[in-house]
């Protein structure tokens, strides 16, 4: 595990790169990865520094042990930090600044799944770009067994994902759904038998490190302008990145590599 100079300000969050992939993984196994606010406030911080970090093609989030991604908040905090106005005011701003930096993020990530995935888990897989997950994985929102509110961004990246019909369903019933159907609907992009999902998370660290990274940035903020009401859409914004694709030594190194049939090495410039 090479940590190199990434540095957790939790023990219940673990954080190392390797080659090109950043690992996040939540470690708090004792409750099934719950969430906890200092795991919460981890992310922000390490996301920043991987956003400066050159070597970084893509950020892997993912749960430890073999039970859980992520099972929700912790709800033992829930007396001590949501229980009064103002603490609950908190507790949803540094969830809410944590799940907009991963939406944000300029580079792709993907929420590595295995078990249970719920709650504040489903709000941070679909706030990543790609979502794998093992076939005994679940998945379900508790908000309407619970009375509390629900964030308008982490329903608009649900409908966005899965459509409205679907948030519906999954919402109002807050029932359990199995990777299959998760991928029915959209939620996840792809499901291996649990002893496959090592050898499948490989396939996505694999082709990240290997394509054009400012091919793929250029792609995932097109994507991101695409999804905005027409009004916002940025085109000139669309067209810059395009142009700088092209006119990157990665464009010129991509075409050489085609003309002398080998596999061509992307520098990110």
């Amino acid at each position: 595990m090479n940590v190199s100079n990434y540095q957790s300000p939790t023990e219940r969050v673990e954080v190392w790169l390797e080659a090109t992939t950043l690992f996040i993984r939540f470690n708090n196994p004792a409750r099934l990865n719950a969430l906890s606010l200092d795991m919460w406030e981890a992310i922000p911080a390490l996301l920043a520094q991987a956003e400066r970090d050159e070597r970084v093609r893509l950020v892997v989030f993912s749960g430890a042990g073999e039970k859980a991604f992520v099972s929700g908040a912790d709800i033992s905090q829930f007396e001590d930090m949501r229980a009064a106005r103002e603490a609950v005011a908190r507790y949803e701003a540094i969830a809410e600044d944590a799940l907009t930096g991963i939406h944000r993020f300029s580079k792709p990530t993907l929420a590595c799944i295995r078990g249970f995935c719920v709650g504040g888990g489903v709000n941070v897989a679909i706030s990543c770009d790609m979502r794998i997950a093992s076939s005994d994985s679940q998945f379900f929102i508790p908000a309407a067994r619970l009375g509390l509110g629900y964030r308008h961004s982490a329903m608009k990246n649900l409908v966005d994902l899965i459509g409205p019909g679907a948030a519906k369903d999954l919402f109002f019933t807050a029932r359990k759904i199995d990777a299959v159907e998760a991928r029915s609907l959209g939620l996840i992009n792809r499901v291996c038998p649990p002893e496959g999902l090592s050898a499948l998370l490989a396939e996505y660290t694999t082709a990240l490190a290997s394509n054009a990274p400012l091919t793929i940035q250029a792609a995932k903020a097109v994507i991101g302008e695409l999804q905005k009401p027409a009004a916002d859409f940025d085109k000139a914004l669309c067209q810059n990145l395009i142009r700088g694709c092209f006119e990157s030594e990665d464009y010129a190194e991509g075409r050489r590599a085609f003309m002398e049939k080998r596999k061509p090495v992307f520098t990110g410039k």
